[in-house]
């Protein structure tokens, strides 16, 4: 086990580029295996998660290896498997993603129920739904489901959220049914729109990508392909919050500032200086913060992934912040543990009212979901005295080697196996 060992109080400076995201990468991977040969994945974080779904698809019967340090090459006309290991699909929730490819090409999938961080309820009842739409016979049983078909039709399909995941499932599923699918209250993340661009780059047909309504013309199959993914706007997030946590200067090189216009609208709104230009985004922070309220949504709105780091950031403003958090139910799992560190917080239901104190200070604290890891991290930069911060497991699963990252940029952080 290791945990990560962070002395605060440091203000981090410098320049920084950010990798690619890891909420394209996965269901981008997943996608690879509905073209029988070769696709190419450039700009792929190193991470837990990534590493997890390269097993599953060599398990599924693919080879794949990584095509460079940041390209990983998928060759899928040798997958002989339409059963996802189990035990591999408790490690990551985004196996689920799986599901319509497999369905899509082969007629036929077996998954059991995913696994990942526990942040609230996320079933999967709309992924199953929108299959059934398409033609699928689901069966469920003793915690596995088989999805079936001779062949997906194209319909019409409204959810009744804007799930990311669903969208993005039922996008690759129904772009290799028969017909038309149209796809109302759709998710319009950046990712989602990532994922038809690599379909389109593989021979899908699809129109309205990253609006509300997606329309899909589904194809008999789809060609090899090189494709470039995103970067990455939650990492790319979290360091401009460090940044201005710790009082510091941050240049975040290849950032998209139309993907994070909610969280830099919000950080110009605690005062903290915020420059752009193009693909550049700089952080400067002299004074301290002033408080101000939020709430998560779907995209555009503000990202619930970096709820719990903003969050971090505002425990020393100056002011009260109220926070509700609108996605999911059980995402302030971190308020204890930075109420260690001397946070003042105050939670009800899906409501967090923070009341900034002068300083926070060092403490043991314990990850226990991503994004809360993250907003561990932010403390321990911006604290007095040393903070050693458990299950970073959590925190690999969505930042690349965070602690040298850190340091490249001045923080006194490291790795400490136990």
């Amino acid at each position: 086990m290791d945990l990560l060992r962070i002395q605060g109080g440091v203000p981090i400076r410098g320049e920084t580029r950010v990798y690619g995201a890891k909420n394209a990468a996965l269901p981008i991977l997943a996608a690879t295996v509905m073209a029988a040969g070769t696709s190419v994945i450039e700009d792929v974080p190193n991470l837990e998660d990534v590493r997890v779904m390269m097993q599953i698809l060599e398990q599924l019967g693919a080879r794949v290896r990584w095509y460079s340090t940041t390209s990983v090459e998928v060759d899928a006309s040798s997958i002989h498997s339409t059963n996802v290991p189990a035990d591999l699909m408790q490690r990551m929730r985004s196996s689920i993603f799986l599901m319509g490819p497999l369905l899509a090409r082969f007629g036929d999938v077996t998954l059991s129920k995913p696994g990942g961080c526990v942040i609230g309820q996320r079933p999967i009842d709309y992924h199953l739904h929108g299959m059934r739409q398409l033609g699928a016979k689901i069966e469920e049983r003793h915690g596995y489901i088989r999805c079936s078909a001779r062949r997906l039709v194209g319909t019409s399909i409204t959810l009744d959220f804007p799930s990311v995941g669903a969208t993005e499932n039922l996008m690759m599923a129904a772009a290799l049914a028969d017909g038309v699918t149209v796809i109302e209250n759709a998710a319009r993340e950046p990712e989602v729109e990532d994922l038809a661009q690599f379909l389109m780059a593989s021979g899908a047909a699809i129109d309205g990508a990253g609006s509300d309504t997606v329309v899909i013309h589904g194809c008999s199959h789809l060609h090899d392909t090189t494709y470039q993914i995103i970067p990455d706007r939650i990492v790319t997030g979290t360091l401009l919050l460090a940044a201005a946590a710790t009082r510091g200067e941050v240049t975040v090189l290849g950032a998209r500032l139309n993907h994070l216009g909610a969280i830099v609208q919000k950080l110009r709104d605690t005062g903290v200086r915020v420059d752009v230009d193009r693909d550049i985004i700089t952080v400067k922070c002299d004074e301290t913060p002033q408080a101000v309220d939020f709430r998560t949504a779907p995209f555009p709105g503000f990202p619930t992934d970096l709820q719990a780091p903003f969050m971090a950031l505002l425990t020393t403003s100056s002011g009260t912040s109220v926070i509700h958090e609108s996605v999911f139910e059980a995402r302030f799992k971190h308020v204890d543990e930075l109420k260690r560190m001397g946070a003042d917080i105050a939670v009800d239901m899906r409501t967090a009212v923070v009341r900034g104190v002068p300083t926070l200070s060092g403490a043991r604290v314990t990850a226990s979901d991503l994004r809360g890891g993250a907003a561990l991290l932010v403390a321990a930069l911006m604290a007095d005295g040393t903070t050693e911060v458990d299950g970073v497991k959590h925190i690999d699963r969505g930042y690349q080697s965070i602690e040298e990252h850190l340091a490249m940029l001045g923080a006194r952080s490291e790795r400490v196996s136990l």
